[in-house]
């Protein structure tokens, strides 16, 4: 059995400016209702996924994310090193590769899409999510883990911003930075089914009693009480997209490609090795699994 290896991975580089921009698919695509980045985030990941995880994280939408260009971008894996980590975050459950149909000007194409989560989904939320012909996961509005408060050297998300915001409204809602730490994911599945900050700042000013002693428990109330429907971006048949397999391609419907992968795929660990990734692979992806299975 060989030993394991306990140290830090590697700092992820920065994202490259100007960055890789895909022209044939393959671009990335933020999924919504995630929290701010943290010094924490893909820590239970192996040390190559990990270090590969925050490359990608710091990329914009739209950004070139298929094997080459990041095998490019990456000079310590090769390409092989790159997909094989790409499959095992897809495991993770942080990536599934989407083909849309996108029609204009007399003519018809598939367009590929690869959706990224810093947050771990599990296969019954990406399943639900991608189901339908919806152009971009919806979030459900549960409960989450408290992220902690943006720092000065963080971005803070739309969503905290229109939280942060509430207080020049209406005094009576100010809250504080653990406050829209906490109130987030719930206002990121406002912004995720369509909201805007305007409409998300005046459903929760409106009509406010005389006197607001809790603020928090208010602004979480209607949160929840007036959350916005989620409507699909186009009511069109569910062919307009297609999950695709992470490893060779292959579309279908979400519910048939588990962790990402088509059946064939899933039953082939051993023989997709990369030749540079000396670790059990295999172990390695059930590895995965049980973490996305721990509470």
């Amino acid at each position: 059995m060989a030993a394991q290896h306990f140290s830090p991975a590697l700092p992820a580089p920065e994202a490259p400016r100007p960055h890789r921009t895909a022209k044939s698919g393959y671009g990335k695509q933020a999924a919504p209702g995630q929290g701010p980045c943290r010094p924490v985030d893909f820590a239970s990941l192996p040390e190559r996924e990990r270090y590969i995880a925050g490359y990608i994280d710091r990329l914009p939408d739209g950004a070139a994310m298929d094997i080459k260009s990041l095998a490019k971008d990456l000079p310590l894996y090769g390409q092989m090193a790159i997909g094989s980590a790409l499959r095992a975050l897809a495991v993770a459950g942080h990536l599934r590769r989407v083909r849309r149909r996108v029609e204009g000007d007399g003519a018809c194409r598939w367009v590929t899409y690869t959706y990224w989560s810093r947050t771990a989904r599990d296969n019954e939320w990406w399943t639900a999510a991608l189901s339908g012909g919806a152009a971009t996961p919806a979030p459900e509005p549960v409960a989450a883990p408290t992220p902690p408060a943006p720092t000065q050297r963080e971005t803070p998300s739309e969503a905290y911003r229109a939280l942060a915001g509430l207080g020049r409204r209406d005094p009576r809602l100010t809250l504080s930075a653990a406050d829209c730490a906490a109130l987030e994911p719930l206002a990121a599945a406002w912004f995720a089914r369509g909201a805007g900050a305007e409409h998300l700042t005046s459903a929760l000013t409106a009509g406010l009693p005389e006197a607001v002693t809790h603020p928090l428990g208010l602004v979480r109330r209607r949160l929840a009480d007036k959350m916005p429907p989620y409507v699909p971006d186009a009511p069109g048949p569910a062919n307009n997209l297609r999950v695709e397999c992470v490893e060779c391609g292959r579309p279908g419907p979400a519910a048939a490609l588990w962790d990402g992968l088509c059946r064939p795929c899933r039953g082939s660990d051993a023989q997709t090795v990369a030749p540079d990734a000396a670790d059990d692979v295999a172990a390695q992806v059930a590895g995965l699994r049980g973490l996305m299975r721990t509470p």
